[in-house]
């Protein structure tokens, strides 16, 4: 009956996520048969443009391979520094103290305005992007994972202190599995800032992968393989989340599911 319960529910998600993307595509249309501007394509040529540069087109997949160094090992490095700052920021309030004003100037200030500083400090190359990527991406990682130790039940880790744990069996057996799903819930978000950031640095300054074929394109007024660039970063972008979910539900299956519906 169970079984039966959750292949229902996933026919119907998935026929109102179709039934949404006909509807967008529909729209498309619309606007583009009724709009005055030869340069918006079609959904079916933006499709052909897809297809065309996934399997004719191989600087995309050159281009694709030189952005994602950026993306990769910045959202790694946000990873193994977000983490840890957000653990100790939640467990000890006097390390939430230190870094509480410069998590507060990150989150408020927009990261495009210093990428210019950046490549002035570490030039053209990929420890710049990389740099980039990061500040994009790991003060959410470490918001979430503070907020994650900040929800752990108080409750527990008395009784657990009462019982003579350690501090490190705190940490192992309540802390870091509590905040499980909230780090996991950062690094969702933190992932999809990375991607904005790798596709922002290459389209103001450092045009080297994606951002450049995206530039020789709209030079070209080829906009149907501006548009399918976009697509398949999207595409990718929704693929590395569902990679990312899917993650978060194996490691995290003890976790409840509080959803509505």
């Amino acid at each position: 009956m169970k079984n039966s319960a959750i292949k229902k529910r996933i026919v119907v998600d998935w026929s109102l996520r179709l039934a949404v993307f006909i509807a967008a595509v529909g729209v498309w249309e619309l606007f583009v048969s009724t709009a005055q501007n030869f340069l918006l394509p079609r959904f079916t040529e933006v499709a052909r443009g897809v297809f065309y540069l996934l399997f004719s087109e191989a600087r995309f997949w050159q281009a694709l391979y030189i952005s994602n160094q950026a993306l990769i090992l910045g959202f790694a490095i946000s990873v193994v520094i977000g983490i840890p700052l957000g653990l100790l920021a939640g467990r000890f309030r006097w390390m939430d103290r230190i870094l509480n004003p410069y998590i507060g100037v990150l989150l408020t200030m927009p990261v495009a305005p210093l990428i210019p500083i950046v490549i002035i400090a570490l030039g053209l190359g990929i420890a710049a992007r990389v740099f980039i990527v990061v500040l994009f991406a790991f003060v959410f990682i470490t918001v979430n994972t503070r907020a994650g130790v900040r929800g752990v039940e108080a409750s527990l880790i008395e009784m657990a202190k009462s019982f003579g744990a350690s501090e490190a069996q705190i940490w192992r057996r309540i802390v870091i599995p509590g905040a499980m799903p909230a780090i996991f819930a950062g690094m969702r978000i933190g992932l999809g800032r990375a991607i904005t950031g790798m596709v922002m640095v290459e389209l103001i300054l450092v045009a080297s992968g994606l951002g450049r074929l995206l530039l020789e394109f709209s030079g070209r007024m080829q906009s149907d393989l501006v548009f399918a660039t976009v697509l398949a970063v999207i595409i990718e972008a929704l693929a590395l989340l569902a990679g990312m979910q899917a993650l978060e539900k194996r490691i995290t299956r003890w976790a409840p599911d509080i959803s509505i519906g």
